[in-house]
């Protein structure tokens, strides 16, 4: 024989799976990564203590201002993100919430993921050194380029790389600087043809680029309205589509002589 439960009682008995389904829910990891802004790097320059461009074969020019990769870091593969992770990082402008399988394959360890970015770093290389010397009609057997970059992966840095070279070689191509003495930052892949492809995270890179002195962005064209949602003020954005247009985007920057495209 069954006793009836009182109101609360029968309350308090039907809560018990929810406050135990909301309890899991608070505290099971989630397949998330958090990302923030990273650091850049003046491809122009040194890099932990190394010159991140480095040519023989042609003269090379002294070059004035900086050409900056930009960078986002985020959790690790294996670390464990839950709800309060997610709400927390929602309501700030530092941080993103990105699914783990945009950031990391999936399946891989850590030490498959370091590979699959240091090879692709070195595609990137490869591809933009190709790019640069192609469009300035150089032949690769007569340039040699080697671009080192310590402890940074990936292809983001593709078309940075792709314009140090052309700046350290050829500047704007009369005898000026490439970026005009600016700080300009940016982010994009590059294929050997030149062409510039989307990398993702922009809107915090462009928060890592006006951290480190940036006036300029330069965000692959299919990216603005990523690159727009949190713009730190005083950072121009440049959209970009080539490694021509985006020579002759810094070339009307500088001078004032035609169009610069917007975002």
């Amino acid at each position: 024989m069954f006793s009836r439960l009182t109101r609360p009682q029968a309350l308090a008995v039907c809560a018990l799976p929810v406050v135990a389904l909301l309890a899991t829910a608070v505290f099971a990891p989630l397949p998330f990564s958090v990302a923030q802004p990273g650091e850049t790097a003046n491809v122009l320059g040194e890099h932990k203590g190394d010159p991140v461009i480095t040519i023989s074969g042609a003269p090379t020019r002294d070059t004035r201002g900086q050409l900056r990769m930009t960078t986002i870091v985020a959790t690790s593969p294996d670390t464990r993100v839950r709800l309060p992770d997610v709400v927390d990082s929602w309501f700030r402008t530092d941080e993103a919430v990105m699914p783990r399988d945009a950031l990391y394959p999936s399946g891989d360890t850590v030490k498959e993921i370091e590979r699959h970015n240091e090879k692709q770093m070195k595609e990137s290389q490869d591809a933009a050194t190709e790019a640069a010397l192609d469009y300035l009609g150089l032949d690769a057997d007569d340039v040699e380029v080697s671009l080192k970059l310590a402890d940074v992966g990936g292809p983001s840095a593709g078309l940075l790389f792709s314009l140090g070279i052309v700046d350290k070689l050829d500047g704007d191509g009369t005898g000026g600087d490439l970026t005009g003495g600016r700080v300009i930052a940016g982010t994009g892949t590059i294929e050997a043809d030149g062409t510039v492809g989307a990398v993702g995270g922009v809107a915090l890179k462009t928060q890592a680029a006006k951290r480190d002195g940036a006036t300029v962005f330069l965000v692959p064209k299919a990216e603005c309205a990523d690159a727009r949602a949190e713009l730190p003020k005083g950072l121009r954005l440049i959209p970009v589509t080539t490694l021509k247009g985006t020579v002759g985007s810094l070339r009307a920057l500088q001078t004032g002589k035609g169009s610069v495209p917007s975002c």
